[in-house]
């Protein structure tokens, strides 16, 4: 590869994320052309010193991630048990240095002891395995949103992927409002940190009324992540699956699937959804 056609993307477009490459098209092997490549990087999370969990993810909006992820993840309530972030590169990757509360750091401590020691399946990991019967607090009914609004919205989503836009290699998430309005959303090369992106955006905002839509299936962390940032209806662009369902049953969740143009399916609590 000719290391002139790579660089970053930043000075090029505007925003970090991609960068350039070197490609053959199928009909001319002979002549290479340069294109873009969403990046993907290792983040780790690092909570008070201790390294928690490493992600492959798109290197923006990383504040939001790790804000995010600490909420769907139940390591903290609320913004403010986060005293401090940095985002420190290393040669490997990047590092999101988070400062928790003695109170919450006590408590991750805790949950990782409680983990240690058990047996997984060695397919997924131990966490993720404990973390499917995770309890969460059922969702109360407060939230509507009518599904005439999904054409004009899910035509939305693009804007909210600028990487995508250029490399065809990211999902989004993004909060709509009761009236159908798309606030704003996130991307990245991964359905659960874009949703990650996305909450903590919307804790900072404090959006509380409205939907979660994803352009991805609805698998059952999708689910959870949701349901405990309080997410009450979460409407994906492709299809669930049975755990997604059956969490989303379980704690009050509205499933929206194949929300496509003109069309949607409900697999859950259908009572907070208008058709008229």
């Amino acid at each position: 590869m000719n290391n002139n056609l790579i660089d970053t993307a930043e000075t090029v477009t505007g925003f970090t994320g991609v960068r350039a490459c070197e490609l053959w098209k199928h009909d001319d092997l002979s002549h290479p052309n340069s294109d873009w490549l969403a990046e993907e990087v290792p983040v780790a999370l690092v909570y008070n010193g201790i390294s928690h969990v490493v992600m492959m993810a798109t290197p923006k909006d990383l504040e939001l991630f790790a804000l995010g992820f600490s909420l769907s993840e139940g390591i903290i309530d609320a913004p403010r048990d986060i005293y401090g972030m940095d985002i420190v590169k290393s040669c490997n990757g990047i590092e999101v240095q988070i400062e928790l509360s003695s109170r919450r750091f006590m408590g991750l401590k805790e949950r990782r002891r409680a983990l240690a020691g058990r047996t997984g399946c060695g397919v997924c990991g131990v966490e993720q395995l404990n973390d499917i019967g995770r309890p969460v607090t059922p969702l109360p009914f407060t939230q509507t949103f009518n599904l005439n609004h999904l054409d004009s919205v899910v035509s939305q989503l693009r804007s909210v992927q600028p990487i995508g836009q250029i490399t065809g290699c990211t999902h989004a998430a993004a909060w709509l409002n009761p009236q159908g309005d798309m606030l704003g959303g996130h991307e990245d090369i991964g359905r659960h940190v874009a949703l990650d992106k996305l909450m903590g955006r919307r804790a900072r905002e404090n959006w509380h009324d409205g939907a979660v839509l994803v352009s991805s299936r609805a698998s059952y962390e999708m689910v959870q992540k949701s349901a405990l940032c309080g997410v009450e209806i979460l409407i994906a662009v492709s299809a669930a699956t049975t755990l997604a369902v059956e969490v989303a049953q379980r704690c009050n969740l509205t499933l929206v699937g194949f929300a496509k143009q003109g069309r949607a399916t409900v697999y859950t609590h259908p009572q907070r959804l208008i058709s008229a």
